[in-house]
């Protein structure tokens, strides 16, 4: 079980995102998929943090599986989306 913050942003410019972030969420991944609220419509960025081993997808409904993009216990990642999407997390190893 890991926490999967994230962080919505309007615009990054190089490797900054500009601050303060538009909205926050923190997810709990399971064994089972599970999604975040719908990204606010001026959200073009998100910045996302996991303290534990996940999968994630993006998408309108999505549906994290263990084959999809994995994150490390600790890592960091920026992702470009689409305003209104959501992300979905799930366990991993």
């Amino acid at each position: 079980m890991a926490s999967v913050y994230i962080s919505e942003y309007a615009d990054v410019r190089g490797n900054a995102a500009y601050e303060p972030s538009t909205a926050l969420q923190k997810l709990t991944s399971a064994a089972t998929s599970s999604q975040s609220a719908a990204f606010d419509a001026n959200t073009n960025w998100v910045r996302v943090h996991t303290d534990g081993v996940v999968s994630i997808k993006f998408g309108t409904n999505p549906t994290a599986t263990t084959g999809s993009l994995r994150l490390a216990a600790g890592q960091t990642e920026y992702f470009c989306i689409v305003p209104g999407h959501k992300v979905a997390i799930i366990d991993n190893t």
